[in-house]
């Protein structure tokens, strides 16, 4: 009888590359993927921890799974990742009917640990430190969804202890993977039709910090050697912190032709009393150096920021620095999220004295004025020259595609027989339409005809998030 699993992934870019990990396990022993809850023998929940309404979800989500429990106690469902570590034997408590219980560092173990329970152990839980690492010298690629977007974990972990922060007690420390298993990574996924790789570590800018200090390798040692990865037009990362940035890696990012220069490192807050409390490790005058370390060597960087509103103690003052500083750096982009105390934090001992209409207030008040800073830069781009990277035919403007220039902007490109995502075309920008730029590709009539005449590689015609 085929075996059918349903996996649920919640959370960060980092839990949806392990939830790839775990598929391609699955997988590989026979199973099958569904994505019928009624078919399913095994129910998996990949979870997140940062905020309590991601792990209420989950719980709502667990309860709709009580009655099919009833009805075949032989079906298996597992709580994974942050969650997991985080609730540990409690979620037994709370949900009975659930069977395993895996924290963040042991899902390479959970085709095991469902024969477990299918073989008669009542309930299963492991968390904590392993002894084997999470990644594999190489990378199973059974389970990535096809498509031109690639997620490459280069490191795990997190050595920082923002009081705020539960990711280091449930993650671990950083654990660097070794160059040459993330190189051979990326060749892999370029010999399949892969062209943007995104990058991913808690604070990748700290990768190769945990290894021996004599030949180690670095960020900036390994965007130098990506560079030499044919087929890979595009490098993003996913999230740097400013205690790690140096001049090496500004000097690195700025020689990359592949990398993208949008780029993420978020403030939290522009309030040094704020950031203090948060225990970032920096002061917005270390920030600011750091930024301006960075666009000295890339002038046309933009930035992304996360921001956290209604931190305990957070003034009415302390909030307009957070908007001073957010008109100061110019974020092409922010994230912006109301405090939202974790048990297992430092914060959370203390008084969250926020009332939450005036949390949802300065929310409100951060993304409007993010909305109003991103809509004064877009059309200063307009006159000049970029690339772009196509991403999907837009539904709302027929006859064009959409995609990202080099720096992250919005731009669409009037559509060409042969186009399919994933690919890389040198633009003028042109006009900017009130949301994004208006791009005309360069192309000889020779090259268009070839690309009318061509037909898209299947393996990268899919789009995929």
């Amino acid at each position: 009888m085929t075996r059918s699993f349903n996996l649920r992934v919640f959370g960060c870019q980092m839990n949806f590359y392990d939830g790839e990990l775990i598929r391609a396990s699955f997988l590989k022993r026979g199973w099958v993927e569904t994505e019928d809850i009624n078919q399913a023998q095994v129910h998996m929940f990949h979870t997140c921890s940062v905020r309590e309404n991601a792990e209420e979800r989950v719980h709502g989500l667990l309860g709709e799974l009580r009655r099919l429990k009833k009805n075949d106690p032989s079906i298996v469902i597992a709580v994974i990742g942050c969650m997991a570590d985080r609730e540990g034997e409690e979620l037994f408590e709370r949900e009975p009917h659930v069977d395993i219980v895996c924290g963040s560092r042991h899902f390479p173990k959970l085709p095991d640990l469902v024969a477990q329970v299918q073989g008669g152990e009542q309930r299963v839980c492991l968390l904590g430190k392993a002894e084997e690492l999470v990644d594999e010298e190489q990378r199973d690629l059974g389970g990535r969804v096809a498509g031109y977007q690639a997620h490459v974990a280069v490191m795990r972990g997190c050595d920082m202890n923002c009081t705020y922060c539960i990711v280091p007690s449930v993650r671990g420390r950083v654990e660097s993977r070794p160059q040459p298993a993330i190189l051979d990574e990326i060749k892999r996924l370029a010999q399949g039709g892969v062209t943007e790789v995104h990058l991913l570590g808690q604070t990748i800018d700290s990768y190769g910090r945990d290894l021996p200090k004599e030949g180690r390798p670095s960020l900036a040692s390994l965007l130098d050697e990506i560079e030499h990865v044919d087929g890979i037009a595009r490098i993003r990362m996913v999230t740097l912190h400013p205690s790690y940035i140096d001049q090496e890696l500004a000097d690195a990012m700025a020689r990359s032709s592949k990398f993208m220069r949008f780029l993420p490192v978020p403030v939290q807050s522009g309030s040094d009393p704020v950031l203090k409390a948060m225990k970032r490790g920096y002061n917005l005058d270390m920030y600011r150096k750091r930024i301006d370390l960075l666009r000295d060597a890339m002038p046309d960087l933009e930035l992304i920021s996360d921001w956290i509103v209604g931190f305990p103690g957070e003034t009415d003052d302390d909030h307009l620095a957070s908007e001073a500083a957010m008109r100061e750096f110019s974020f092409l982009q922010s994230y912006v999220f109301q405090y939202s105390p974790r048990p297992g934090t430092v914060s959370y001992a203390g008084d969250d004295d926020i009332v939450p209409q005036q949390k949802a207030r300065r929310n409100h008040r951060l993304l409007d004025l993010q909305r109003e800073i991103a809509k004064s830069k877009t059309p200063l781009m307009v006159g000049k020259s970029s690339q772009i990277l196509i991403e999907r035919p837009d539904k709302k403007n027929p006859g064009y595609w959409f995609g990202r220039i080099h720096n992250g902007h919005y731009c669409l490109l009037p559509s060409r027989d042969g186009f399919a995502p994933g690919q890389v075309y040198d633009v003028d920008l042109v006009d900017y339409n009130g949301k994004s730029l208006i791009g005309a590709d360069n192309l000889s009539e020779q090259q268009v005809a070839h690309l009318a005449a061509s037909t898209p590689d299947p393996k990268i015609s899919e789009f995929s998030v």
